[in-house]
């Protein structure tokens, strides 16, 4: 009964062990930093039938570009973006939001990014792109 007792108490220390030395490290969030904003109307064919989220509204459609710059050394995927967009009148385009959509990938170093939106046609350009930023994870994550 002794023996067993040890044996057990053996088996569950070594368990613990391998756990803690076998676990795949847990991903970190990493920053992207964005830069040289601007954005241009979309071409025809990509703003065809353009409405805003969640109505029918009339919108116009925009793409704003910039650049992404990684400094971690490895690939990011799914990197979300955040920011503020106000129109010329300081009105918010997205109201209550600030994640704007996504970069799919981002290599190490400075790469061109593109992000499509949709503005209500009622809301004056020009547009104020303020506090972008962008964060996602140097290994795959499901969604």
């Amino acid at each position: 009964m002794k023996f067993r007792a040890i044996s057990l108490f053996f088996a569950t220390c070594a368990i613990a062990i391998l756990s803690l030395v076998v676990t795949p490290p847990a991903w970190a969030l990493t920053p992207i930093k964005l830069s040289d904003l601007s954005y241009r109307e979309c071409p025809a064919e990509m703003a065809e039938g353009t409405v805003t989220s969640g109505s029918s509204m009339e919108a116009n459609c925009f793409l704003i570009t910039g650049k992404a710059e990684n400094t971690s050394g490895k690939p990011v995927v799914n990197a979300d973006i955040f920011g503020r967009i106000y129109d010329a009148d300081e009105n918010p385009v997205m109201q209550n939001r600030t994640r704007l959509g996504s970069i799919e990938e981002v290599p190490p170093g400075i790469s061109d990014f593109q992000l499509r939106i949709s503005v209500a046609a009622n809301q004056r350009t020009p547009l104020q792109l303020k506090q972008f930023k962008a964060t996602g994870f140097t290994g795959v994550v499901r969604r």
